[in-house]
């Protein structure tokens, strides 16, 4: 199957596919758009490795969110309605080592997490148990060989002097910052340590993404949906889907003033040598 366009962080594994799951992604598939769906805790991880399985030209990644390493806030869109959902989701995860390992080594597994820090909606003092996730899945990461995918939201300082003390020379290929929201200088310290960045439908419609996307190497970015959330325009308000990556194409192709073409040839490029897609 050849790939026009890969969204490199999707869940269609979520609730907010529960009813039109396989139409979703067929739809993707159907339009030459390849895609990762990322876990975020054991359930949603063991889910998107099933449908990595299940069809060609989708992949998983497995590991432990930053924001269900506590007690978090039920988001219906992840895990449903029903109260044994809600149940899991409030008493949180401790990071079980070998059941991700486990999951790790199978070859549709492309990448860990999302993983990383996330100060937005702290319950508590719950930097530490962040922290004490975060590089216990740096370490996973450097043992099975894999990439990162990090999740990062307003602790960008401490996430960065995380991977300078704990990233080795083994990782020659660290990972990618999705959803990236950092400055400049964020930027150009994880450039540093060999990271990318990926990008979506926040960018069609907040232009202030676009002095980041033009400070990047174009070597160095790839293209998202993070669906179901953060729908691009002409979709924002709607339920996010990897179809609508071919929108961040687009904008990402006008902000730097270049042919949507080869902006899908480099992104799609970017993400098969990181992940080694195949």
């Amino acid at each position: 199957m050849t790939q026009r366009l890969i969204d490199v962080h999707t869940h269609a594994q979520f609730a907010a596919f529960s009813e039109d799951r396989d139409a979703v992604i067929r739809r993707a598939l159907d339009a030459g758009i390849w895609m990762i769906n990322v876990g975020t805790q054991k359930d949603t991880s063991y889910s998107a490795l099933e449908l990595a399985h299940k069809y060609e030209g989708v992949f998983a990644t497995v590991g432990l969110h930053p924001i269900h390493t506590e007690k978090s806030y039920h988001d219906e869109q992840e895990l449903g309605a029903s109260e044994e959902a809600k149940g899991f989701t409030s008493r949180g995860e401790d990071f079980d080592y070998d059941f991700y390992k486990n999951l790790a080594g199978d070859p549709k597994v492309i990448a860990i997490g999302e993983c990383g820090l996330d100060y937005y909606r702290l319950v508590e003092d719950t930097k530490n148990k962040q922290t004490e996730v975060f590089i216990k899945q740096i370490e996973l990461a450097r043992e099975i060989k894999k990439p990162l995918m990090i999740h990062c939201r307003e602790a960008f300082a401490d996430l960065i002097g995380i991977l300078e003390k704990h990233l080795t020379t083994t990782h020659h290929n660290p990972g990618v910052c999705h959803f990236f929201t950092g400055t400049t200088d964020d930027a150009k310290k994880l450039m540093d340590l060999g990271f990318s960045f990926s990008f979506g439908g926040v960018i069609t419609f907040a232009r202030e993404y676009e002095k980041l996307i033009k400070f990047i190497s174009l070597d160095r970015i790839l293209l998202e949906t993070d669906s179901p959330y953060v729908a691009p325009l002409p979709y924002r308000g709607k339920r996010n889907e990897p179809l609508y990556v071919e929108e961040v194409a687009q904008k990402i192709a006008k902000i730097l003033g270049k042919d949507f073409a080869e902006i899908a040839r480099i992104t799609t490029e970017n993400a098969i040598n990181i992940f080694g897609l195949k």
